[in-house]
């Protein structure tokens, strides 16, 4: 009898992919409550044999070295842990500012701004939320440019003009 469906072969797996499948576990064990009580477990029993080796320089390089080296490679696992992390929040956040219709756009890809353009934001949403403050409703306005339209409706331009020739004179720290 003939076969409907011919088998899926599977894909070979990369070194790339073999290393994140690795660090994962690495980075979920090292966290773990069962890898402190390892390392305290190995810490006590170093500290235990220290009479037996004279408290001497080897026994003490035993644990330096020890440490050094662990700290060495988890320094980089808990980087990549954390890029990775940033990356999704960044995805996250991202997916919800475009499908808030009352969210700035240009909010979407703002990890990957200078920090002086983060600074001008940072003033925007500053204006924002001393326009917000004077409304005394947080839920009035949705960005920067509806605040200000509003705050000029409302004969607020004193406040707005204000705040703008403030942030002109201000430079950029």
């Amino acid at each position: 009898m003939k076969e409907l469906c011919t088998p899926v072969e599977p894909k070979p797996v990369s070194l790339s992919t073999r290393f994140e499948i690795l660090a994962d576990r690495v980075t979920r064990a090292a966290g773990s409550s069962w890898a402190f009580l390892g390392a305290t477990l190995v810490v006590l029993i170093w500290a235990a044999t220290g009479p037996v080796f004279g408290f001497s320089e080897t026994w003490q390089l035993v644990i330096n070295t020890g440490t050094t080296i662990v700290t060495f490679l988890m320094v980089f696992l808990i980087q990549k842990a954390q890029n990775k992390d940033s990356i999704a929040i960044q995805l996250k956040l991202n997916e919800l500012i475009a499908a808030n219709k009352g969210a700035s756009n240009r909010l979407v890809n703002a990890e990957s701004m200078t920090e002086e353009e983060l600074r001008v934001l940072y003033d925007h949403y500053c204006t924002l939320a001393e326009l917000a403050q004077k409304a005394r409703d947080l839920k009035a306005s949705h960005s920067v440019e509806e605040a200000i339209e509003r705050a000029e409706e409302k004969g607020d331009a004193k406040l707005v003009n204000g705040r703008q020739a403030k942030r002109k004179a201000d430079p950029v720290s």
